[in-house]
């Protein structure tokens, strides 16, 4: 679950996923928050609870997410991609089948799938809309989009230590809805809270010098481990 300022900068995004280390770094201080669950946990029941044959995930990361599928119904047909070849490479290597591809030219035919998945990746893309209608086009009637997103008020307490903002993005916990609306004629989302602990002021900091080196520096040093709430919707549209 990350955060990024800039999001919709292609050339600021591929920088930062042209490796896997920044997004390992974000994903290793996030759990639960107030409630006990975790998004991810949210989003996985989701996909599964929809008993899909074949879905495709864009954005797919270092594919995690995609092997828990498979590890939990592995006769699932699951295509993740990526734009980032070290995305897929680092998914192929879980043994999820993976390909290099942009998530507003899939390379997928029209309602091919009967799931799609974009987890903490559409405040990412160019083309929100355009990516929106290409999804759409791939599932087959009644197919599910299975979507994660963070709050405007996401982490908010680190980045306004370090004289930062929260950040606001094309596509946000607050407007989620009404975006995936637009293409979508049912919607559901559901709100979790979640916790990020670090374990020292440079443990913190070496967080936010993955999108942010000038936030990084300016955040005044603490002793000990501190603790600050995430943001997160976990969104199904059909």
């Amino acid at each position: 679950m990350d955060s990024t300022s800039h999001l919709t900068e292609s050339d600021h995004v591929a920088g930062q996923y042209a490796s896997t280390d920044n997004l390992r770094t974000r994903r290793s201080v996030w759990g639960p928050g107030p409630e006990g669950v975790s998004p991810v946990d949210v989003l996985r029941t989701l996909v599964l609870s929809s008993r899909p044959r074949r879905v495709i995930e864009i954005g797919c990361g270092t594919g995690q997410f995609a092997r828990s599928i498979l590890d939990q119904e592995p006769n699932i047909d699951y295509v993740a991609t990526d734009l980032s070849p070290a995305m897929v490479e680092a998914a192929r290597a879980l043994g999820v089948t993976a390909e290099v591809a942009s998530s507003d030219v899939l390379p997928f035919g029209d309602g091919t799938c009967d799931g799609a998945v974009a987890a903490w990746m559409l405040y990412h893309v160019p083309d929100l809309d355009g990516t929106l209608r290409e999804l759409r086009r791939v599932l087959r009637d009644g197919g599910t989009l299975h979507v994660a997103t963070n709050g405007r008020e996401h982490l908010s307490g680190l980045l306004r230590e370090a004289g930062g903002e929260p950040l606001v993005t094309q596509f946000m916990s607050e407007n989620a809805a009404e975006v995936l609306g637009r293409h979508f004629e049912h919607v559901a989302q559901r709100d979790v809270e979640t916790r990020a602990t670090f374990a020292d002021h440079a443990a913190a900091s070496a967080y936010l010098a993955t999108f942010s080196p000038e936030l990084a520096q300016s955040l005044p040093h603490f002793e000990g481990p501190r603790t600050y709430a995430g943001h997160t919707a976990v969104l199904s549209a059909h």
